[in-house]
């Protein structure tokens, strides 16, 4: 069996994958290691024909490895675009500092290295692994030329990269009770107008920043309900409905008149809402405003559904293929909407395979590229060449016709299966160097310098989050989690805290900043590996 393996590169690296797969939906106490068990399972059967004299066949594997890579880091930066260059403006200094403490494990790690006799390439990928961050592994094996000992250092300080974490984010966690930035969750009411000052929709919402939106108005008694535009004017008796944050609806409602015994959702005689997919290409990367639905169908967009999180429609919100829009129209105008926005479950699917190709090739592309340092010159590698370039694709979304992002369930579909393809094919590379480890008892060094890197980012994080910069327990576990670049970490918070939205809000803030900075420090790390045996 295992020579029949050994000789089919893929279906072994598929086998490896579902087997690695159902081990890593195992749950201990909630926690589970998701696609890091591809990896030990890999490892374990590539060392058990090693044992066995059968050597496996890597030439297929390498490819197979180096697709998965590519898949993975590209849709990894097309999701994040957006969030990246948005929180760069927003919230620059905490990703900053946390920059920071990544350049400084890679310091500790660099230096430990050296303390302990081991060589650049296994400290690189030690600080990979204490860091749980599989890119940054294949920027040190890419950038050093060595494939075998930056995996090994990887794998053996990768569960504790996921266990240290876990205890800072729970240390965190204990201080979520005492936080002070929690949410109010949007939610809709319908107002009795009472003023006489007769303020128009416009205006109300140009107030509020846009936090709010109105939804439906009834002119007096006998009218119909019709969708809000911003022409209205509301004046003494009429009904509107309000959707937003708790806090500002209560303010809405008492700044026009009081909350009203009527509900207009439920009149829905002349007019309707419904949830529609946007599945037409041509309105991806569009902002709502842009659209113009108040002027083209009397209609309006309430609410924006992504994955699973609702948002505020907003004038300047750009739609993604994928989305759900939840539309408010009169009952004749809603198959008119649903044929413009495509309202097909292939919104969900479409992979826009045009700008995919051309931001991978692309991204491949500017990870050849030689840049010159003095006497010396590096290539960025395709890793952090299609991640870069999925960022700026993720953030442009589209170039002329071309639509350059995709929906976040085909991101993440393809994001898992690269990750996992990847993964298959450095544990099996690894699995025939990992026996002299042990043997060598290297593993012990390892252990040790992969978990003063983990301490080192995680009690960093809870002290510089939690003193400089006020950051609430909930906040700062999703923040640790995108530090780490850690799911595991991620899935850990959101079970915690019944998946509270301030969980998300931090990883998003942190992890695109995180991911890049640790791609690049993975590469300077090879660069250091490469020039020592040089």
């Amino acid at each position: 069996m295992l020579e029949f393996l050994a000789g089919q590169p893929v279906l072994l690296l598929f086998i490896l994958v579902g087997i690695g797969s159902a081990i890593g939906e195992i749950r201990v106490k909630g926690v589970a290691i998701a696609a890091a068990a591809v990896l030990f399972i890999a490892i374990a059967f590539s060392a058990w024909a090693k044992s066995g004299g059968i050597d496996i066949s890597l030439e297929h594997l390498e490819i197979l490895g180096s697709l998965g890579l590519i898949l993975f880091t590209y849709t990894v930066g097309v999701l994040s675009g957006s969030n990246f260059f948005a929180s760069l403006r927003e919230g620059w200094r905490p990703i900053l500092a946390m920059i920071g403490l990544l350049v400084v494990c890679a310091l500790v790690a660099f230096g430990g290295g050296k303390v302990l006799g081991l060589d650049e390439a296994t400290s690189g990928g030690t600080l990979a692994g204490a860091l749980t961050n599989t890119p940054m592994l294949a920027s040190v094996r890419s950038a050093s030329g060595d494939n075998n000992a930056p995996t090994i250092g990887y794998a053996v300080a990768y569960i504790f990269g996921v266990l240290g974490m876990l205890f800072f984010a729970q240390m965190a966690l204990r201080q979520a009770p005492k936080d002070r930035d929690a949410p109010t969750p949007l939610t809709s009411r319908t107002i009795r107008v009472e003023t006489d000052s007769s303020p128009s929709i416009a205006a109300l919402e140009e107030r509020y920043e846009g936090h709010i939106k109105f939804a439906r108005i009834r002119h007096g008694e006998h009218n119909p309900v019709l969708a809000a535009t911003d022409e209205d004017v509301l004046r003494r008796d009429d009904l509107v409905t309000v959707v937003g944050p708790a806090g500002l609806v209560q303010d809405v409602t008492a700044e026009l008149g009081h909350k009203s015994s009527h509900d207009l959702r439920a009149d829905r005689r002349f007019l309707d809402f419904r949830r529609i997919t946007v599945s037409n290409p041509s309105l991806s990367g569009r902002t709502i405003a842009e659209l113009d639905l108040e002027e083209r169908f009397s209609a309006r967009i309430i609410r924006v559904r992504r994955g699973d999180v609702d948002m505020l429609a907003e004038p300047g919100l750009v739609l993604q293929t994928g989305d759900r829009v939840r539309v408010v129209a009169s009952r004749q105008t809603m198959d008119s909407l649903s044929k413009y926005f495509g309202d097909s479950a292939r919104g969900l699917a479409d992979i826009n395979p045009v700008g995919f190709a051309i931001g991978l090739a692309l991204g491949v592309g500017l990870g050849l590229i030689q840049i010159p340092l003095g006497s010396f010159s590096f290539a960025l590698g395709p890793a952090a060449g299609t991640l870069l370039m999925g960022l700026v694709f993720g953030r442009l979304r589209r170039v002329g016709p071309f639509v350059t992002t995709m929906p976040t369930s085909s991101s993440q579909a393809i994001s898992e299966l690269g990750l996992l393809m990847f993964l298959a094919q450095a544990g099996i590379s690894a699995g025939t160097q990992i026996a002299g480890a042990f043997a060598s008892g290297e593993w012990i060094k390892i252990l040790v310098l992969g978990m003063v890197v983990t301490t080192v980012l995680g009690l960093g994080m809870y002290l510089v989050m939690r003193r400089v910069f006020k950051s609430g327990g909930t906040r700062l576990s999703g923040m640790l989690a995108g530090a780490q670049t850690q799911p595991a970490v991620l899935a850990f918070a959101n079970a915690k805290t019944n998946t509270d939205s301030r969980v998300a809000l931090g990883y998003a803030l942190i992890y695109p900043g995180a991911m890049v900075a640790k791609i690049l420090l993975g590469q300077i790390m090879g660069l250091l590996a490469l020039a020592q045996i040089n």
